[in-house]
């Protein structure tokens, strides 16, 4: 038996309608699904009991998907089967953004349970090599998403973003903690005359499990209002969530897609 584990925005949805039934799904407290209704709601502060009720349910396997931040923790509302549980959920705090999923991950697993990745529920998700669009990316564009891997590799390996924004092999924008929607919007009121690649991928070694990146169609209205020339994401690394909504969009404002391989 499955257990999602959803979080806001669109994917939980793409993964409920690949599975054959409804899994049983579940929230944590202060991020609950924007359209799907939780079975379960659970508070950070409660996760020991949370998968001790998992498991009395017969669920055997774990998907999260959806966007999640790091909630407040309350002392208080600790229970004792969270209490063991503290020491890593200290050290996922204190992580990054992929050092946290990992120690998340390794809770579940140690509790017995298997943890499925999206994509694996949702193939269709990650689509194939190439350029999707009527619009090309130029020889300048593809040079561009070369440096721009380069620069997400090291970022990647500090653990900070899996986006940024290269033009003439200068970066003008990198993802922090804010997420590519709010560096696209600092892109608003550039002084140039616009241009530019938007480039999104994974971070090296990354447990893609319960992070893979994604774009959608809010990522093509933000490229434009950025005033950039397309987006380049690595093949099979990260999610396009309602595809044809994308591409449509893309081909309507005059953007290209491309899907490249990973660089080595």
């Amino acid at each position: 038996m499955l257990a999602l584990i959803a979080g806001t925005g669109v994917l939980p949805d793409e993964v409920v309608a690949c599975l054959p039934k409804r899994p049983l799904i579940c929230a944590l407290e202060g991020f609950e699904p924007d359209t799907l209704t939780a079975d379960v709601i659970f508070p950070l502060e409660q996760l020991g009991s949370f998968i001790a009720d998992l498991k009395s349910r017969g669920v055997t396997e774990v998907c999260m998907a959806g966007a999640v931040r790091r909630p407040a923790v309350d002392p208080a509302r600790i229970d004792a089967a969270t209490m063991p549980l503290v020491p890593i959920l200290q050290k996922a705090i204190m992580s990054g953004d992929d050092g946290a999923l990992r120690a998340v991950i390794e809770i579940f697993e140690q509790a017995g349970l298997s943890v499925r990745a999206a994509h694996a529920i949702a193939p269709d998700l990650l689509p194939a090599l190439g350029c999707l669009t009527e619009v090309q990316p130029s020889a300048s564009d593809l040079s561009d998403a070369d440096r721009a891997a380069g620069i997400l590799r090291a970022m990647g390996a500090a653990d900070i973003g899996q986006a940024c924004v290269v033009l003439k092999g200068q970066a003008l924008a990198i993802e922090g903690i804010y997420g590519t929607a709010w560096m696209l919007q600092s892109l608003t009121q550039r002084p140039d005359a616009g241009g530019g690649v938007l480039f999104k991928g994974p971070k090296p070694d990354q447990d893609r499990r319960a992070d893979m990146p994604a774009i959608g169609p809010d990522t093509v209205s933000g490229a434009v209002a950025a005033g950039l020339s397309g987006i380049v994401i690595e093949k099979g690394g990260v999610l396009v969530l309602h595809r044809e909504r994308v591409i449509e969009e893309c081909n309507r404002l005059g953007l290209f897609l491309t899907i490249r391989e990973r660089a080595v």
